[in-house]
């Protein structure tokens, strides 16, 4: 039987997902991360997939997302879109480490997954964890300081005032090359990674990010089997059926 818990890890809000029979063994694990204006709960059924294959899942709550809303205006939330992410991916290390301490985790058998922005925190923590050994990007972006870049562009566009000063915005993309998978896809090492895209999606474009899965496509060169694109002709920006099942079949032959 697959439970579900609702728990924190070093106050960090999460959802922990296992088969109820294995849940004190050190298991394969799976973190999910959510999407922008998403939270955890919203992805339940990924994790109970996944734990029925025998992966213990984690979906943590994203900061200002879920219980952890801080009851700040729309829009102020949109301008901390990038700290968020950053923030994310620290925070997986913490639950790492947490779930390590518990003696519930197979620290050699740890993938990452999420949607949209759970996607783009999932390329970005391939720059900073040799111990992802396989990763699932739904709708994610590689291009941190690109895509911000185009946001700024788009906010100025429709004369949004910006709480930043030039200054400030010159600050952030040096902070987000650090995680910037496209400037460093040597980062990767040949480790296994699924992309899952539809065609017509209008809020983390298309084309970018399967540009980047051609470009990296002589990396896994010897080793194809371990990288992969699903592209959706009809799809906008909602990740379909056949996308969730093809990520369970990912993790079962990755992870």
């Amino acid at each position: 039987m697959v439970i579900v818990e609702k728990t924190k890890y070093a106050q960090i809000p999460a959802l922990h997902i296992v088969q109820n029979q294995i849940k004190d063994e050190a298991l394969p694990v799976i973190f999910f991360i959510h999407g922008f204006g998403s939270a955890k709960e919203h992805n339940l059924h990924y994790a109970y997939l996944y734990a029925e294959e025998g992966f213990r899942v984690v979906l943590p709550e994203a900061d200002y997302h879920g219980e952890r809303d801080k009851g700040l205006e729309e829009l102020e939330v949109d301008f901390m879109f990038w700290d968020i992410v950053v923030n994310e991916i620290k925070e997986l290390q913490i639950i790492k480490d947490e779930l390590n301490k518990q003696g519930q985790i197979d620290e050699t058998r740890i993938g990452v997954a999420g949607t949209s922005m759970g996607g783009i925190v999932t390329l970005g923590a391939l720059t900073q964890y040799p111990w992802i050994k396989t990763a699932v990007s739904l709708m994610g972006s590689p291009y941190y300081e690109e895509f911000c870049r185009g946001q700024i562009e788009e906010l100025k566009r429709h004369d949004i005032e910006l709480p930043f000063t030039e200054g400030e915005l010159e600050e952030k993309y040096a902070e987000l090359r650090t995680y910037d998978l496209s400037l460093q896809p040597e980062k990767l090492n040949g480790r296994p990674v699924f992309f899952w895209h539809g065609e017509k999606d209008k809020m983390v474009p298309f084309n970018y990010t399967y540009e980047f899965f051609q470009e990296i496509k002589p990396l896994y060169k010897g080793n194809e089997k371990n990288l992969s694109f699903l592209a959706d002709t009809r799809a906008d920006h909602k990740v379909t059926r056949e996308g969730l099942l093809a990520s369970v079949d990912w993790f079962k032959k990755h992870l």
